[in-house]
């Protein structure tokens, strides 16, 4: 098992003593709408005392439907999360989907996040790891937690340092996806630190037919179990009125649960995070 190395990102640590979130709506919508969920998300993290990164994506390239919403485009969101950037002081992360898209991404983001169903596509992450930027891959629903392993072995052989590996449920028959809590301490003990997605885990992939469904009524159950078996960083999708979110609103948080959920999850953190690293010797064993 390989000792997790931990990083920063500006302020976040990742892999260290206090638990990081990954949060923000799931596509950038209109630069107001970036400045409230930014603003809002950062007066509750500080009030919670927990450092968090800005989430969210200029362009949707997975959607179920040609009729869903993508995004306004590569300049429209990259555009608003520079401004995010600049308003509040915090690191941002957003997907990429192409090689080329790597480096123009890489000016404005902190972290490249690599779709899960894009996790196995060596030239994208290649391109993502000669940026020089922390990188974040989602494992794919079709990936054993222990073949994430070729994930961390292509970045680094391309000089990545700064690596997270995110969990974000396995297929499990049609339209549903199921969480392995083995996966956190497997993922682990290859060196890099491990978030969990609270929400993506949750969706109903295609589930309404030309869109996804979710359960987010789940969110916090889930976030819970994932902080207890020690993971590093929580991932969540935030919304002010998922209802009305144009992408992936079933399963996205609604802002006004963040605030008691980070709570509770720091304090599980609290009580877990010594014991839970110190358990992990056998997960070395268990992906060989």
């Amino acid at each position: 098992m390989s000792e997790v190395r931990p990083f920063s990102v500006g302020e976040v640590e990742f892999g260290g003593h206090d638990l990081a979130i990954i949060a923000g709506p799931c596509v950038v919508e209109s630069k107001d709408h970036a400045f409230k969920m930014a603003g809002s998300i950062s007066e509750i993290a500080d009030r919670v005392g927990i450092r968090f990164v800005y989430k969210s994506s200029y362009d949707k390239a997975n959607r179920s439907s040609i009729e869903s919403f993508r995004g306004k485009g590569m300049d429209f969101g990259l555009g608003i999360l520079q401004a995010v950037k600049d308003e509040f002081n915090v690191p941002v992360i957003t997907d990429i989907h192409e090689p080329p898209q790597a480096a123009e991404a890489a000016e404005v983001a902190d972290i490249l996040q690599i779709p899960a169903f894009l996790c196995r596509q060596t030239d994208l992450l290649i391109a993502a790891a000669k940026t020089g930027k922390a990188v974040n891959v989602k494992k794919g629903q079709f990936l054993a937690p222990w073949d994430a392993k070729n994930i961390v072995d292509k970045l680094r052989s391309a000089g990545a340092e700064k690596i997270l590996l995110t969990e974000r449920g396995a297929s499990f028959g049609y339209n549903n996806l199921v969480v392995d809590m083995r996966s956190f301490p497997v993922m682990r003990s290859f060196g890099v630190p491990v978030v969990f997605d609270a929400t993506h885990s949750l969706q109903l992939p295609g589930g309404l037919g030309k869109s996804t469904g979710g359960q987010a009524e789940y969110i916090g159950n889930f976030a819970r179990a994932a902080v207890a078996c020690g993971v590093d960083a929580v991932f969540m999708e935030v919304h002010d009125d998922p209802s009305r979110a144009p992408s992936d609103g079933p399963n996205q948080l609604p802002l006004e649960k963040l605030e008691p959920l980070l709570i509770k999850l720091k304090q599980i953190h609290a009580l877990v995070r010594d014991e839970v690293v110190g358990s992990e010797s056998t997960a070395a064993e268990t992906s060989a």
